[in-house]
């Protein structure tokens, strides 16, 4: 499968699953209440010390750690060499995330009451307690997966990847009207542990034809494993400090008043939602090449492929930020149609954030595949210091309130960005020219009409206070978007950008194409 087959791929999954994410997120609010004793505070609020583990331990990690050196043994045909590789990372991890989960389970009060939100009432405590015991190890059954997509994705399969995440929001969906009239919130957790364990079975089908045999054992004296081990620990710090920042905001927010963990967490969510369509899925899917562009000695063709892709990114991300600051009331009612006011003023905050955070994905992946985790994890530290300076700053109530920890989530993302970007032009002086300067230079002149247009739309199609339901703000919405994406299509082909080639010779092939008549 060709990079740019596996890319559609991963961003059809990768939307089809944030439309589930969305609409799982918009049945719970809609179930569910911000406040009172079963506030949504509590299912928000209880997934942070899990996810913690799990990201900290896991996740970014073994991608980054995990796959160059995984990717090198398949260059080489040793095939061996991969499966005991897999085979002792995935046991010395579920050992790790097994006692983690028992930690987890025990000391889940104290957690969550001296930790995550003070001040939550006893029976939204309680609530908490109960999510986050039933997701204890929810971090064990991840990390099994993570290893299991990980060893795909370094044979170039991606389907399973793909699919896999979309039976976690169907499970938690389903949760939702299963337990809503007896359990209550706390359902939640169960259909999110039965999530996990459906994602888990789907990977797992993924195996087939892979040839991987699992051993039991821990192969200690393997160079790799070593290896990898080593490498392992920057990535993960990296990706801890990232889920502090989680924490640190479920702390503040709740400190400011009720329900606003879930507003904030709300907002946090359509903001993540393009991160993970645009950015996840194309650096998900280009990191086997540039590893591999590596693994070939060819450091040309691995900056000309990453040029590439952090083109094509800047020029996707941009109307996608221009679309969600102009469109944040309307997005915000369709996620929380009860009070969205609040939901509102935080997304439009954190609309910068979509473009930077977009941006590192691609960004880390070029120091990761050189195997240098250590850059980021120094630079992660310094940011995440700063974040937590300005969110306590911006968020007091004689300043932005709640508001202030989006404020402060996107300037920190655009310091982050700005710091690697100088960092990888004094190690490569060739990689960031006159001719990448001279694109992005278009793009964001392009993205100036697409401002106009989402305006001109916004003001046309005004968000009215009768304004309620899916159809009547999906339809403006729909209609806001697919304008300011036209006009960026059309203006970057008058202004010559190689970004839209593709797009357009798909849409003359499905256009011109002719239709073959049984006679």
């Amino acid at each position: 499968m060709g990079l740019g087959n596996v890319a559609i791929l991963l961003m059809s999954a990768s939307l089809f699953g944030q439309i589930l994410g969305f609409l799982r997120t918009k049945l719970v609010n809609a179930n569910f209440h911000a406040l009172g004793p079963n506030s949504t505070d509590a299912y928000f609020a209880a997934f942070n010390i899990p996810d913690f583990f799990f990201y900290t331990i896991a996740a970014g990690a073994l991608g980054v750690a995990f796959i160059p050196v995984l990717v090198d043994h398949l260059q080489n045909g040793d095939k061996k060499a991969a499966n005991q590789l897999t085979s002792s990372l995935l046991n010395l991890l579920a050992i790790v995330m097994a006692i983690v989960g028992a930690v987890i389970f025990v000391f889940a009060r104290p957690l969550i009451h001296d930790i995550v939100a003070p001040g939550l009432t006893a029976h939204q405590l309680n609530n908490t307690v109960i999510i986050m015991r039933l997701l204890a190890f929810n971090p064990l059954i991840f990390t099994i997966s993570g290893i299991l997509t990980s060893l795909q994705q370094s044979m170039g399969r991606f389907f399973f990847y793909a699919i896999a995440p979309m039976f976690y929001n169907l499970s938690i969906i389903a949760s939702i009207f299963i337990f809503k009239h007896n359990v209550g919130i706390t359902g939640l957790g169960i259909g999110a542990l039965a999530g996990a364990l459906l994602q888990l079975i789907i990977l797992s089908v993924g195996l087939a034809g892979t040839n991987f045999k699992w051993s039991p054992k821990i192969f200690w004296g393997r160079k790799d494993l070593k290896a990898v081990l080593r490498s392992y620990p920057a990535r993960s710090i990296d990706q801890g400090i990232d889920q502090i920042e989680g924490i640190v905001e479920t702390h503040y927010a709740r400190g400011i008043g009720p329900g606003n963990i879930s507003y904030y967490n709300n907002a946090n969510i359509l903001m993540t939602a393009p991160t993970q369509l645009i950015g996840s899925a194309i650096s998900t899917a280009v990191f086997p090449r540039l590893s591999n562009r590596l693994s070939q000695h060819r450091p040309d063709l691995f900056r000309r492929d990453f040029l590439m892709i952090l083109r094509i990114m800047v020029w996707l991300v941009a109307p996608v930020t221009v679309i969600s600051f102009f469109t944040r009331g309307y997005l915000a009612r369709l996620i929380f149609a009860n009070d969205s006011s609040q939901i509102s003023i935080i997304f439009g905050f954190l609309t910068a954030a979509i473009f930077f955070n977009t941006i590192y994905t691609i960004i880390s992946r070029w120091f990761y595949a050189q195997k240098d985790t250590l850059t980021p994890l120094l630079i992660s530290i310094f940011t995440i210091l700063l974040d937590i300076i300005l969110a306590y700053k911006l968020s007091r109530p004689s300043s932005y309130g709640v508001a202030g920890l989006a404020l402060a989530q996107s300037s920190v993302a655009a310091v982050e960005v700005t710091i690697l970007l100088v960092i990888m032009v004094i190690r490569d002086h060739k990689l960031l020219d006159k001719d990448f300067w001279g694109h992005i230079l278009k793009t964001v002149s392009v993205s100036g009409f697409s401002v106009l247009a989402a305006y001109a739309m916004v003001s046309i199609f005004p968000l009215e206070i009768a304004d309620h339901g899916f159809v009547t703000l999906g339809a403006k919405f729909t209609l806001i978007a697919l304008v300011t994406i036209t006009i960026h299509i059309s203006v970057s082909w008058l202004f010559g950008l190689d970004e839209v080639r593709p797009i357009l010779t798909r849409i003359k092939r499905i256009i011109l194409k002719p239709i073959k008549l049984q006679y």
